[in-house]
């Protein structure tokens, strides 16, 4: 996707790549922040790629879906065997030999990545983008955005920065969705 911006949509031709719980179920309140989170993205002009499944995968791409967005799930049919393949909200299946390379999948092919609520799948996403956004400091790149929502990620990657003593300042956590979405469109809107 060409990457310009348009006035009406901030976040038009980006791709934000979405991690979060394989298990959270429609109608409960993570499935809801997903769907928001989606939904908000789409809104803003953003194309969403996540992990391509149930879950919070599932929910992120319905509500960019039901918002008219471009929805791509990475998926890895030779680990996940008994997942049927893609959830029906993705339009654009990206099918990745190994977990290891759908996590760099998802960060290579998005501009900014946001964290919801997960478990280990999701800390490993979350730090790999965090990873990612350091190194290439080192570099001519600019560091890609990396949103974590909510308090538990807050005090995960506060206790890893200081224990690790690296840079905390590269993870941005926000308490809310509209809050990531806002800052991802600061971020990538700013000169």
């Amino acid at each position: 996707m060409p990457k310009h911006h348009n006035s009406a949509l901030p976040l038009h031709g980006r791709v934000v790549a979405v991690f979060g719980a394989s298990a959270a179920l429609p109608g409960e309140a993570d499935y809801q922040t997903g769907e928001s989170c989606g939904a908000a993205l789409a809104r803003a002009g953003a194309a969403v790629v996540t992990g391509g499944y149930a879950g919070l995968m599932e929910a992120v791409s319905k509500g960019a879906a039901q918002a008219g967005g471009h929805v791509i799930g990475v998926t890895v049919p030779g680990t996940f065997v008994s997942r049927p393949g893609a959830n029906p909200f993705v339009k654009q299946e990206v099918m990745a030999p190994s977990l290891t390379e759908r996590i760099h999948t998802l960060i290579e092919m998005s501009d900014a990545s946001i964290a919801l609520n997960g478990s280990l799948g999701t800390l490993t996403e979350l730090i790999v983008a965090w990873n990612v956004a350091y190194v290439e400091r080192f570099s001519e790149n600019e560091p890609k955005p990396v949103f974590a929502v909510g308090q538990r990620w807050d005090t995960i990657v506060t206790s890893l920065a200081n224990d690790l003593q690296t840079d905390r300042g590269l993870v941005t956590n926000v308490p809310d969705v509209a809050a990531a979405v806002a800052g991802l469109i600061d971020a990538l809107t700013s000169p």
